[in-house]
């Protein structure tokens, strides 16, 4: 069973966390979820990399950004992405204060990355073994059109960033459920591809629906603005992989083929018939780049001395149980 505790950060934000796995575990797997979702979106990488054969190397690690899921609401001024990679620093040292770690980012999880990568260049180059981009981007809204045309394109952020506005003022209030489960046709149409399963589709309206109304709005001009492909180039180094559907109409290919170009060793793969939810829509290929990954990290890092005492969670306190 997972381990369930929170994070606090120095602003009072408290991060809901779920780890698995021993804490002296050779490797950590952080993984990052998108805009409006929660950790619950990665159950299917979770359980693939608590299995044998790394269920004794790998300590697997989701979080609720703040705003999201079970973790708390933030002032409006912090609902930016860059706040998302100082968050994600905090995370690192509470969570894995040693040993190397893999960071797997979805859309805005990837964009996490980058900016941690960004904000804090020498702390990640000193815990940071291994990355995995899934649907994500680093351009901002250069390449969404929505598989639209451009000028209809237009006209849809324009009234995406103006209704994100009004969103922002709304606090820590909630969507509705009722009103969700009526946008279900246009949840389904946006974010996923030619086929998806039911219950990906409830997850995905639950998390929604667990969202703050300031993070929905809050985060968008951050996630429209940000562009650290100067910053992947730095990161050549690590093993790494950029995965991405044909049909994603959020982060299209362009955006993991500049990602590859940034990172020439980078392997990509494109998804025929898939759309945003590739954790959800290809949890096979994504499990597969992703262990690919883990197994190169575990390769090249020297095995954890068992018996040695884990660290406590630094700022970490146990989570209240309860939906």
């Amino acid at each position: 069973m997972p381990e369930r505790f929170e994070v606090g950060l120095p602003d009072g934000v408290r991060l809901n966390v779920e780890a698995t796995g021993p804490r002296d575990a050779q490797v950590t797997a952080i993984l990052l979820h998108g805009w409006t979702l929660d950790g619950r979106a990665w159950h299917r990488q979770v359980d693939a990399l608590t299995a044998p054969p790394f269920h004794a190397g790998v300590r697997v690690v989701a979080y609720d950004a703040r705003g999201h899921g079970r973790s708390s609401c933030m002032a409006l001024p912090t609902a930016t992405v860059a706040q998302l990679g100082d968050d994600l620093a905090a995370v690192i040292d509470a969570v894995a204060p040693t040993g190397p770690v893999v960071l797997v980012g979805h859309s805005m999880g990837g964009m996490t990355i980058m900016e941690y990568a960004h904000r804090h260049p020498a702390h990640f180059a000193a815990r940071t073994a291994g990355l995995v981009f899934v649907s994500t981007t680093a351009e901002g809204h250069t390449h969404t059109v929505y598989g639209l045309s451009p000028r209809i394109a237009r006209l849809i952020r324009l009234a995406e960033t103006t209704g994100a506005g009004v969103l922002a003022r709304c606090g820590s209030w909630s969507a509705p459920r009722a009103l969700l489960n009526a946008l279900q046709p246009s949840i389904r149409w946006m974010l996923f591809g030619d086929r998806c399963e039911p219950a990906d589709i409830r997850l995905v309206t639950s998390a929604v629906a667990r969202a703050s109304l300031r993070s929905i709005g809050g985060f968008r001009a951050s996630i429209g603005t940000q562009h650290r492909l100067d910053t992947l180039a730095a990161l050549a180094h690590l093993p790494a992989a950029a995965l991405v559907g044909d049909r994603d109409r959020l982060t299209p290919p362009p955006c993991a083929e500049s990602i590859a170009a940034a990172l020439p060793a980078t392997e990509l793969t494109v998804c025929p018939g898939a759309g945003h939810m590739l954790m959800m829509e290809r949890p096979d290929e994504v499990n597969a780049a992703l262990t690919g990954v883990v197994r190169r990290v575990l390769a090249e890092s020297p095995p954890a001395r068992r018996g040695a005492s884990p660290p406590a969670h630094r700022g970490a306190a146990p989570a209240e149980t309860g939906a």
